[in-house]
């Protein structure tokens, strides 16, 4: 992975003419994976993503007994049929949340007493809607960290299955938790999510489609307020094409917006789930032009000044700091609604959003679930990134148009995309 410095000064430039090829998802990637691991045989994951996040996985699966082989971005997974061994340890996942959520349902499947435990961070961030959900199905599970945070103790022998009413307003990860662990459930499973709200809906379609590749059966009921998943259907092993990160795409898309020109971002299948690709009709929206071909995505940055937007981004949260920065080169203010959920990331993204715009130049004001931009004149500044690779990078794409902005932390890009700064460099 590439060593960072502890100050990274940007490179104005543009207008841009660039053609890249993001890493693979972090999100089917750290989907895939535990897939694997449970399926019968042995699958092979094809584009998967080597970073902190996948590593952390990766490594907590093999603690269950799972054998994982990599070579380059094609790993070896071999599937445990069904069921985990207890480690001897703690599973240490740093700051994954999707690690953390995911391995704490599927730690039911363990054959003895499991603690999943993080980084301080981790320890900050809710996992109780989950625990809750879990108990009520009858796993014996318990919360030991404060105000419902992690360590978290899961028993293990086995899901129950049933029916229970789980609380999705804050992350949709504690749904895709319980769907990837229960077609081994010892009956059928029907989630009804509380006051029918689901966030980030999305990410939960990527689990339902992911789990359906390796052969499960699982699906949103009829009314779209609840998910259901047939035991027995276990997952079978298979090869599987990890597709580019559209999380990651967000930013030279964003590249493209801001220092003008034309970024053109290779793989993009035409159909693809990934919530965050629903950046592009916001992009389009601001002034950009947006060609999607039969496997890339290419973004013109507009001629005219930008438009700030009043956009709902709930199903997109991750894409939230790309665009809070790309509005900061608008004409007119912007208004990002709907993603309370990022006080809960790794770090509180709207507190941190306000904070470092304002040090741009930006009126920015952040409340409960939304945030409001009004853009000023621009200045250089240190940002800070609160160990959040989101910041870091959305950031950054302000250094294409600002002389001398200067990202602190850097490496913290390492979460999902080590060699961000290099391609960043290179557009």
């Amino acid at each position: 992975m590439a060593a960072h410095p502890a100050r990274q000064p940007i490179t104005p430039r543009g207008p841009l003419s660039a053609r890249v090829r993001v890493p693979g998802s972090k999100s089917l990637t750290n989907r895939a994976l535990p897939i694997a691991a449970l399926a019968s045989g042995t699958s092979t994951l094809s584009g998967a993503l080597e970073s902190d996040d996948t590593r952390v996985m990766r490594e907590c699966l093999r603690a269950l007994g799972c054998e994982v082989r990599c070579e380059s971005d094609t790993w070896q997974v071999a599937g445990r049929g069904g069921s985990f061994r207890a480690p001897e340890r703690p599973l240490w996942v740093e700051n994954s949340g999707t690690t953390a959520r995911f391995l704490t349902a599927m730690a039911a499947l363990a054959d003895g007493p499991v603690v999943i435990d993080g980084n301080r961070r981790m320890r900050e961030r809710p996992i109780d809607d989950l625990t809750t959900a879990l108990a009520a199905l009858g796993v014996p599970i318990e919360v030991l960290g404060a105000g419902g945070c992690p360590p978290v103790s899961v028993a293990g022998g086995g899901l129950p299955g049933g029916r229970v009413t789980i609380d999705a307003r804050r992350s949709s990860q504690y749904v895709s938790a319980l769907l990837l662990a229960a077609p081994y459930a010892h009956s059928d499973l029907a989630l009804d999510f509380a006051e029918g709200v689901l966030v980030s809906r999305p990410y939960v379609e990527l689990t339902l489609e992911v789990m359906e590749a390796f052969g499960a059966a699982a699906q949103f009921r009829p009314d779209g307020a609840g998910v259901e998943v047939t035991a027995g259907r276990h997952y079978q092993a298979r090869a599987y094409a990890i597709e580019p990160d559209a999380s990651a795409a967000a930013y030279p898309f964003c590249a493209a917006a801001i220092a003008g020109g034309r970024v053109r971002v290779d793989g993009v299948p035409t159909a693809s789930r990934q919530a965050d690709f629903a950046i592009l009709p916001i992009l389009e929206q601001m002034g950009c032009g947006v060609v999607r071909g039969p496997d890339f995505v290419e973004v013109t940055g507009s001629a005219a000044p930008l438009r700030g937007v009043d956009v709902d981004m709930n199903d997109l949260p991750d894409a939230v700091l790309a665009v809070a920065v790309v509005a900061a080169f608008a004409r007119g203010e912007t208004h990002i609604r709907n993603v309370g959920n990022l006080r809960i990331k790794e770090t509180d993204r709207l507190a941190a959003l306000e904070t470092e715009l304002r040090k741009i130049g930006v009126e920015a004001h952040a409340d409960a679930d939304s945030l409001h931009i009004r853009p000023g004149p621009l200045h250089a500044a240190e940002i800070a990134t609160y160990d959040d690779h989101r910041m870091a990078m959305a950031f950054a794409l302000a250094g294409l148009r600002i002389p001398g902005l200067v990202i602190l932390d850097p490496g913290c890009v390492s979460k999902t995309w080590p060699d961000y700064f290099d391609v960043l460099e290179s557009l």
